[in-house]
């Protein structure tokens, strides 16, 4: 039992790891002066809106980054209950909250988003929709 436990845990890890690994091959060689400039070059030029819409779509992407690591956990938890009715409940508690979170992740980014639009048009004198 605890053995095939082991083994299966050892298997998500691969498998999470080949997952976290992939994105690496992908990414791009901007080079060393794009690395230099730090924040310099991602938060420090523009308006103050838009570095703030940057701060808080990276708070949010790590919020959900953890939600989804929740589920996940939540779902591993429900497979290797054996059909142990405490850890089938514990797994479902996990799940609920880590959805409920997400739900509300979301929700928070759809409305800041929203906001830091309207902001936008307002002082920018933009178009109005309304």
């Amino acid at each position: 039992m605890r053995k095939s436990i082991f083994k299966n845990f050892l298997i998500f890890l691969l498998i999470l790891s080949g997952l976290v690994f992939f994105r690496l091959v992908l990414a791009q060689d901007f080079g060393t002066d794009q690395v230099g400039t730090g924040l310099d070059g991602s938060l420090a030029e523009g308006d103050p809106r838009t570095i703030v819409a940057r701060i808080i779509n990276i708070a949010l992407g790590f919020l959900g980054v953890i939600a989804l690591g929740l589920i996940i956990y939540a779902g591993f938890l429900w497979m290797n209950s054996a059909g142990n009715e405490e850890k089938v409940a514990k797994a479902k508690k996990t799940l609920i909250s880590a959805v409920i979170g997400l739900a509300i992740i979301l929700s928070s980014w759809a409305i800041a988003t929203f906001v830091i639009n309207r902001l936008s048009d307002a002082t920018q004198g933009g178009s109005g929709s309304g």
